[in-house]
């Protein structure tokens, strides 16, 4: 075994002409770590990076620098230690190798100190997390925080029986857990997304909510539905919860699912009430236009949800009472998005009315 860690693991990297100047630049990068002279690293991924921070320490040497169109790569080196910066919108990359394990963090801590703009927290705003497949990165998961009204604040926007299994899933507590599906159906425009980012504000204590924005992605992509199976939690408590919301799975979840799906409902009732759900606390919400006849049994039976939820528009009285006015009211009521647009003065596509029926509510 040879004593010199810079040829204890020989290294060798090919460039052709469909690496552009970042990949290069990231290639450059690796080389002390890979050959042993620097041989600790410290790295992370940052949100919400502050316009004009360079996050190079003070004594940094710049070696290369690179911009594509949505991407710049920045190379640095000081004294036993080599930094990497990529950067793309808000958000960056930041990895630092070092001789020691020492300098690795302490050049990491002046790269990212103060870089990060925080916003001020609002009472009525909650984080959300938000997953997707980068083609650069894979599966990744990002957060924002999205303002959310109270309950109290936003009943009104639903027709009463909806309102009333509303009350109810609002109060959920990890204790009155049984199903681990949340399903909310209904026609476009009714509000079930705004009923999502209230119950994310709700449940903010006890539980953690991830939007998946490529649910189409996720049960037809083991490696993904893995990564999210497994979590990323925000620092907080361990036995936290956590709600994936999928948004709009209509070909996911209607009566033909398997035929058209393949394994993607199988996957998903294997995470809600299978073997790839046992031992994590993982529910899942799905939004829908379909009717509930149209939904395939497997999904709607008892005891698989924790929550089914028809939501519809409100009647003609209680869009009186939401507009205050009868101008341009429709005469079986309206959806809360054709209200909304009736408020703003314009007028709003027709979209076909569905009976809400006696059978709209909840279950736990």
């Amino acid at each position: 075994m040879s004593d010199n860690p810079e040829t204890a693991l020989p290294i060798r990297l090919n460039v052709d002409d469909s690496d552009s100047p970042s990949d290069v630049v990231d290639a450059l990068f690796l080389g002390r770590f890979a050959t042993g002279e620097q041989p600790h690293s410290h790295s992370t991924s940052l949100d919400r990076v502050r316009a004009g921070a360079t996050m190079l320490p003070p004594a940094a040497k710049v070696l290369r620098s690179a911009r594509d169109d949505d991407r710049s790569a920045t190379l640095a080196e000081g004294d036993g230690w080599t930094l990497l910066v990529s950067r793309w919108n808000r958000g960056a990359d930041v990895t630092v190798t070092a001789t020691g394990p020492e300098l690795a963090e302490r050049i990491f801590k002046e790269a990212t100190d103060g870089v990060v703009d925080e916003p001020e927290p609002q009472p009525d705003n909650v984080t959300m997390g938000f997953w997707y497949v980068s083609p650069r990165r894979g599966p990744y998961r990002t957060t924002r925080r999205i303002a959310a009204g109270s309950w109290d604040e936003v009943r009104p926007n639903y027709t009463a029986p909806v309102a009333g299994a509303m009350d109810r899933l609002m109060k959920v507590t990890p204790d009155d857990i049984a199903g681990r599906l949340l399903l909310l159906h209904g026609p476009p425009g009714t509000g079930k997304t705004s009923a999502l980012r209230t119950l994310a504000r709700s449940w903010r204590d006890w539980c953690q909510v991830d939007c998946v924005l490529d649910p189409e992605r996720l049960f037809n992509d083991v490696g993904y539905l893995m990564d999210i199976a497994i979590g990323e939690d925000d620092g907080n408590a361990k036995g936290r919860w956590r709600l994936l919301l999928l948004e709009d799975c209509d070909e996911l979840i209607r009566g033909e699912a398997r035929h058209t799906a393949g394994q993607a409902l199988s996957r998903l009732l294997n995470l809600t009430d299978g073997l790839l759900g046992q031992g994590r606390n993982v529910l899942v919400g799905v939004t829908t236009n379909e009717d509930l006849e149209r939904l395939h049994p497997a999904v709607v039976r008892p005891g698989r949800c924790l929550a089914r939820i028809e939501v519809g528009p409100l009647t003609r009285q209680e869009s009186l009472a939401w507009l205050g006015t009868e101008e341009g009211l429709p005469r079986d009521g309206a959806t809360l998005a054709e209200l909304y647009a009736l408020r703003r003065g314009t007028r709003p596509a027709s979209v076909p009315k569905q009976d809400s029926g006696a059978d709209a509510g909840l279950y736990l």
